[in-house]
């Protein structure tokens, strides 16, 4: 019984992306890459129900300013702290450069320090899915604990995630619309079972098409995965901007935003409430970050800049309920 739970976690650890050693070991702008130094940021660690979320506040961080917040959420069998490693994925030196909060909260785990987590992002992953796993209900609770203890920005809460963390993104759009006004997912399609958002959410998708675990056109990697169980047919890239497309109630038409060598955007911006939904492919990469100094992944363009140009692009459109609830109570 034993080895049959650690061949499980196996398998969901092989989504998080292997070939970019992503676990165990406005798209306008032409200039996405950021500077080569690193930060000497520090992360400080707090508790929600019992689990570790990695927290880091900029540079600037002035406690008599509100500042933005994002959650970036680790892939299948990962945990926080490899989320918060700036190698590969960035999230500290754009927090500094960009004066946000950045928070890297543990998906559910079996194992003592929150190794080999998961997200229920509705049809997909592993123990967390497994054990109908109260994620977003977890992660309204994050972002209540870290408004607590810091000045956040009601208005403008964000959240981001990679593979499975980027399912639970598209399933926090769909249960937690009222909480996050915008959200993005690298190399994880929409996994939600049923998706009604309370208002239009904009949604940013990046993936590769070459991506071997999560597949372009759909399906699971055949490859990829040692317990298929653990995972699920994946719903393709095109149906789930599709499925955006649809609940934001874009216009039927989308116009390219951005052209790279390797990569493109494009984005359908005439959406109910001025939100919009975009799509960032990459023709290689695989199952990566793009823009990652650490492993294969395609470097097109770089996929934390992107995302945080996409999320400073929504602070015109109406504040989700959450937000107009928090500022009537100041």
């Amino acid at each position: 019984m034993l080895a049959m739970r650690f061949i499980a976690l196996i398998g969901v650890w092989a989504l998080a992306g292997m070939p970019a050693l992503a676990q165990e070991s406005s798209p306008n702008h032409i200039a996405l890459s950021r500077p080569p130094q690193a930060t000497t940021a520090q992360l400080e660690e707090i508790q929600v129900q019992g689990r570790k979320v990695l927290v880091h506040l900029p540079a600037s961080y002035d406690a008599a300013r509100a500042l933005p917040l994002v959650l970036a959420m680790h892939g299948g069998g990962g945990h926080a702290a490899l989320m918060a490693d700036d190698a590969r994925y960035g999230w500290l030196r754009q927090a500094d450069q960009s004066g946000f909060i950045v928070a890297f909260p543990n998906g559910a785990s079996r194992l003592p320090g929150g190794r080999l987590a998961t997200w229920n992002a509705g049809g997909c992953c592993g123990y967390a899915r497994d054990q109908n796993s109260d994620d977003v209900g977890f992660l309204r609770a994050v972002v209540a604990e870290l408004g607590r203890r810091y000045r956040i920005d009601s208005e403008r809460i964000f959240a981001a995630g990679m593979s499975n963390g980027g399912m639970m993104a598209h399933r926090l759009a769909c249960d937690a619309a009222d909480l996050f006004r915008a959200v993005a997912s690298v190399a994880g399609t929409d996994a939600s079972v049923h998706c009604q958002p309370a208002r239009p959410v904009p949604v940013l998708h990046v993936h590769a098409r070459d991506d071997d675990h999560v597949l372009y056109a759909g399906g699971a990697g055949p490859a990829a995965f040692r317990d298929r169980r653990s995972v699920m047919e994946f719903v393709s890239v095109p149906d789930t901007i599709a499925h955006w497309v649809q609940r934001d109630q874009c216009q039927n038409r989308s116009v390219r935003v951005l052209e790279a060598a390797g990569g493109w955007c494009e984005a359908y911006r005439d959406c109910s409430a001025g939100s919009s939904v975009e799509l960032c492919v990459t023709e290689t990469g695989g199952h990566s970050w793009p823009g990652s100094r650490a492993g294969p992944g395609s470097q097109a363009f770089d996929a934390t800049d992107l995302i945080w140009r996409f999320f400073s692009a929504q602070s015109a459109l109406p504040a989700p309920a959450a937000a107009r609830a928090a500022n009537a109570r100041r």
